[in-house]
């Protein structure tokens, strides 16, 4: 794999021959980009719950994955009724035409438990634990937060649905890294999966074995398939939740070990991960993938690199020069942030966005 992109880079981003590195990723692009002409597949398929206020924060969210992916987009955007319109005007406006389509859906629950579920954690929040039951003819779906960013194809987290094995149903990351600051061992009142519990903010489904599974659980020697384990589970647990739905992924993947496959934590990577020192090797090596902004730092000054990424993307004009409309610009706000803990590893926030640029560029030139 190219990892070192530094050769040069901001004068010869087209990939002199002179650049070694260059050559090497253009050629690594070029042959994944053949691979995609000539497997064609079906649309990938990617799930967000905007509530409140939430509307540009998701559409920036939909901007970043639109920019660098590879085959074609299907949104599907939940969202309260007062939404729909702005989200209307707004997406119909991008100019990816036949690559990105979106469906528009209104937030609903189980008529005979909506008010439980509309008030688990935040407004909305615990709509992703119906998306397998609500979109019945989706095979496969990546459920992402309003608050993720992704500086990478959404192409390559989908491809972990090829390395899944027989019992695997879903993929998602730690929710932390180092015990010593984790949540979920210290303060947890109920069941959590592994070391330090999982995050659900980015969640990759295969729905169809979602669908078919029958979930092993703490309430009954019977197992339980999806749709009838999630009330139980909130009857049960609901005085000793604090995060909502994804305490209760953490309670079912506690008793169903074997269905989850892991992320690396830079496919989530969140605050925690740099505010107390750098504590995701991953990122340190490659770079951060995904970007997931939580705690509402792309919105004030606690985490000024997490809100330079954040605003250099929502600002930037699809056509644009990649380089010097997003990438340099975002360079220098960033080394303004290198007072603080996640400032100062700033370089693996652009690592892997400078590898995307340069791969988009090769894919460009070559087709």
């Amino acid at each position: 794999r190219c990892k070192n992109l530094s050769v040069s880079f901001w004068n010869s981003y087209w990939m002199l021959p002179s650049d070694v590195c260059g050559m090497n990723c253009f050629w690594e692009a070029a042959f994944r980009y053949d691979y995609m002409k000539t497997h064609p597949s079906e649309k990938m398929h990617l799930a967000v719950v905007a509530c409140g206020e939430r509307l540009e924060e998701t559409v920036t969210m939909l901007r970043s994955a639109i920019i660098f992916s590879i085959k074609p987009l299907h949104f599907h955007i939940f969202a309260e009724d007062q939404l729909h319109e702005s989200f209307k005007d707004i997406l119909d406006e991008f100019p990816y035409e036949g690559r990105v389509n979106y469906t528009l859906y209104p937030i609903t629950f189980p008529s005979e438990s909506a008010a439980e579920w509309k008030k688990l954690f935040k407004p909305c929040a615990s709509q992703r634990l119906f998306l397998p039951l609500i979109l019945k003819n989706v095979d496969s779906l990546l459920y992402v937060d309003t608050d993720i960013l992704f500086l990478r194809p959404v192409d390559d987290i989908w491809s972990f649905l090829e390395k899944f094995n027989s019992t695997q149903i879903a993929a998602m990351a730690p929710e932390h890294e180092e015990p010593r600051i984790g949540w979920y061992n210290r303060f947890a009142r109920h069941p959590y999966y592994g070391v330090t519990g999982i995050n659900s903010g980015v969640m990759l489904m295969n729905m169809t074995r979602i669908r078919r599974k029958y979930f092993k659980n703490d309430m009954t020697p019977v197992r339980l398939q999806w749709g009838e384990i999630l009330m139980p589970l909130l009857k049960k647990y609901k005085l000793n939740i604090t995060w909502g739905d994804q305490d209760l992924l953490n309670i079912m993947f506690f008793h169903n070990p074997e269905s989850l496959y892991v992320f690396p934590c830079q496919w989530n990577y969140r605050p925690d991960h740099c505010i107390y020192g750098s504590n995701c090797k991953a990122a340190e090596e490659e770079g951060i993938f995904i970007l997931h902004g939580n705690r509402g730092v792309y919105h004030d000054d606690k985490q000024p690199t997490f809100r330079a990424v954040y605003e250099a993307i929502k600002n930037y004009s699809f056509g644009d020069d990649l380089v010097h409309s997003l990438l340099q610009p975002l360079e220098q706000e960033l080394q303004k942030t290198m007072h603080t803990y996640c400032g100062r590893v700033y370089k693996m926030f652009i690592k892997q966005l400078t590898k995307s640029i340069r791969d988009l560029y090769a894919r460009r030139s070559k087709g």
